[in-house]
């Protein structure tokens, strides 16, 4: 088989890729046992075998350790939303394109519950997942616009409206869900909160 350019640089990102979920995982496992603001980066870079600047090769950041995967989910989140129905309201949509991630979140269990709680009760965590969010709205708004009805001249802002209350919900629904230690169902809190703002 030819060594191509191009298959070599898919090989690269592989690596790249593979090394990041290794540092993110075992960073997330230093994160949950001494707390975010006591972890170190030369404590998780010691614990997958490299130096502290190797780790910020992958991460310029700890917080980004944490969140570097938001981005894909926002990407995910948005296509969920494009294969869903043309017919359906654009409240129905989107919640139901946040089925996915939501189930993903109950399915991993107790895992996703600590790193739930970490995020909600660390300030800087919970900005960084703001900025995250923000780039939620960018990916979100374009797929959500046109499904609205009324005037195109406000069809963004309407669109922007309806993606900022959601993700506000899922936040909400998000910090009951960790208050009450994971005994109350995410997808009814998430269906509770909507149902507060849209009444």
């Amino acid at each position: 088989m030819v060594n191509t350019p191009a298959r070599r640089g898919g090989l690269r990102e592989l690596t790249r890729r593979a090394v990041q979920a290794e540092i993110a995982s075992t960073a997330m496992e230093l994160f949950l046992e001494q707390g975010f603001e006591e972890t170190t980066v030369d404590q998780i870079a010691a614990a997958v075998g490299m130096s502290g600047r190797s780790v910020f090769r992958y991460f310029a950041t700890k917080e980004d350790m944490v969140l570097g995967e938001m981005r894909a989910i926002g990407d995910d989140l948005a296509a969920a939303l494009q294969r869903r129905p043309a017919s359906e309201e654009p409240w129905e949509a989107l919640r139901r394109a946040l089925d996915e991630p939501l189930a993903a979140l109950d399915s991993d269990g107790g895992k996703a519950l600590a790193r739930a709680t970490m995020l909600s009760t660390t300030p800087a965590l919970r900005a960084a997942q703001q900025q995250k969010h923000a780039q939620w709205h960018e990916l979100l708004i374009p797929v959500l616009a046109p499904r609205l009805k009324g005037p195109s001249s406000t069809r963004e802002l309407r669109a922007h409206a309806i993606v900022s209350a959601a993700l506000s919900c899922l936040d909400v629904a998000v910090d009951e869900w960790t208050r009450s230690g994971g005994t109350k169902p995410l997808d009814r809190l998430l269906d509770s909160a909507i149902q507060a703002v849209r009444s």
